[in-house]
């Protein structure tokens, strides 16, 4: 598969911006441990939101969300395409700005990350329908993602890409909770 130039241009022009604080803060960014206890906070509010009768389809649907998004994004469409992560670029050598020589597996194309954080995104956003959360969890999402760009891993349209492949999981799992199992929210 043949991607543009102006996505290699973009990720040395986005990574090239780097500064020893923002390497610690994306560095956190990136790493989906930091964020269990909003996810916890966020797992709580859609439980409350749907009542306690919903709670196993909430976690369910959430899995299912999540497993799909993680499933295509890495177990599919990477090892299909194949595409080099730019710190794996032997072109690239030199010119990417690595946060503590992390370098991730060999593919990069789609963004597991910006996958799972769009799917959580909106799958939350939608079981919890609050107009201040959810720009919160877009943005949120789109933060994670970038730290993906930063860190050296991943190009803009591998984030964009994974983006659309998490919504698309999210709304799957909505459809199945809704339709399949007759889930109202």
């Amino acid at each position: 598969m043949h991607f543009p130039q102006w996505d290699t241009d973009l990720f040395l022009f986005l990574n090239g911006f780097h500064s020893e604080t923002w390497d610690k803060l994306m560095w956190a960014f990136s790493h989906k441990w930091v964020w269990v206890p909003l996810y916890l906070v966020l797992l709580v509010g859609m439980i409350k939101k749907l009542g306690k009768k919903n709670w196993p389809w909430v976690i369910i649907g959430l899995g299912l969300c999540i497993f799909l998004s993680d499933f295509v994004s890495s177990g599919i469409i990477k090892e299909w395409v194949e595409r080099l992560r730019p710190s794996r670029e032997p072109a690239l050598n030199g010119l990417v700005h690595l946060v503590n020589g992390y370098r991730g597996g060999s593919y990069g194309f789609v963004s597991s990350h910006s996958a799972n954080s769009f799917a959580f995104a909106f799958f939350t956003s939608y079981v919890i329908k609050n107009k201040y959360l959810t720009p919160m969890l877009f943005v949120w999402a789109a933060l994670v993602s970038y730290s993906r760009i930063y860190l050296g891993v991943h190009y803009p349209l591998d984030i964009f890409c994974g983006a659309i492949v998490g919504v698309g999981a999210a709304w799957t799992s909505l459809f199945v909770l809704r339709k399949l199992i007759v889930w109202k929210t």
